[in-house]
């Protein structure tokens, strides 16, 4: 399979990329925390240093001048040899967005539902062979015996003031403007991409299979009948404040309550892995990926 990894997102609104962590943090529950993979100060301080207006522009059109021409692939303008593929090949996947659903219908007339994911920006931003990459603490978790090699890839342009100078410097080999999100994907050697390569929804195919990885839409604390579809108690004759319980948690004899019971609390904004969805249909003008199935987090 290839792979698709799935920025945090809603359906009705592009929300930013680390506002589920905060919704979690803000209940002080059960925090969830995703761990960046590279040990590089993202975010800097903000502190006011007096620019006048007059300099903001001139910055904006330094910024502007730098990236203005678009990257160009590198494969194209070297000598590149391309790998042969194997059956035991595996190729970098891309960082997509979740934009909606939406319905398709197959040529006998049956409906099939499908999520858009749009591949915005992304680029190859280096990359790391076997011989590297198999002595980083993220090769040693897979424990493979097949040398894999790494692809950073980064996806969607954003402002260089925004970042530390350290962080915009892991963009400077490719060549790019800094991104939102970086992700590894392990690959072969013979699937090898050079730094600055821009990878498109048509780096798939009509018809494969790719597995989507992503984080659920977080909805707080909730109780058991949201949370878990229970019935409930009765609405009317002497039912009283036991609408929405839960009702019996069967504790036993044990007079305790079990591990794992579906109990009220916190609600989505977990990391989830679709195996084996189809690709419908690809826009190749907008870079939209019709991925089969609506539960696509």
């Amino acid at each position: 399979y290839q792979y698709v990894n799935v920025l945090r997102s809603s359906i009705c609104r592009i929300a930013a990329t680390n506002s589920l962590v905060l919704n979690r943090e803000k209940h002080g529950i059960k925090n969830f925390r995703l761990k960046e993979n590279f040990l590089v100060r993202k975010e800097r301080v903000f502190s006011d240093d007096r620019i006048t207006g007059e300099n903001k522009g001139f910055l904006q059109e330094v910024i502007h001048d730098t990236f203005r021409q678009p990257v160009s692939s590198p494969i194209s303008e070297t000598q590149w040899e391309p790998g042969v593929w194997t059956p035991n090949s595996r190729r970098t996947g891309v960082i997509a967005r979740k934009i909606g659903i939406y319905p398709l219908w197959t040529k006998d007339g049956k409906k099939v539902s499908t999520t858009l994911l749009q591949v915005v920006d992304n680029h190859v931003i280096r990359y790391h062979p076997p011989e590297t990459f198999a002595e980083s603490k993220y090769a040693k978790l897979y424990k493979e015996k097949e040398p894999y090699g790494c692809l950073v890839v980064g996806a969607e342009n954003a402002d260089p003031q925004l970042y530390t100078a350290a962080y915009n410097g892991l963009f400077a080999e490719a060549g790019v403007m800094p991104k939102k999100r970086l992700n590894r994907f392990r690959i072969t050697p013979d699937a090898y991409l050079p730094p600055g390569t821009p990878l498109l929804a048509t780096h798939f195919r009509v018809g494969d299979y790719v597995n989507v990885y992503g984080i659920t839409r977080y909805h707080g604390f909730q109780g058991v009948m949201k949370r878990w579809g229970f019935k409930g108690g009765p609405a009317t004759h002497g039912c009283t404040k036991s609408h929405r319980r839960p009702g019996n948690i069967s504790g036993g004899r044990k007079d305790h309550v079990w591990k794992g019971s579906k109990m009220p609390g916190l609600m989505g904004g977990h990391r989830r892995l679709m195996i084996g969805l189809k690709i419908w249909k690809i826009n190749a003008t907008y870079n939209v990926l019709f991925v089969h199935g609506g539960a696509v987090p």
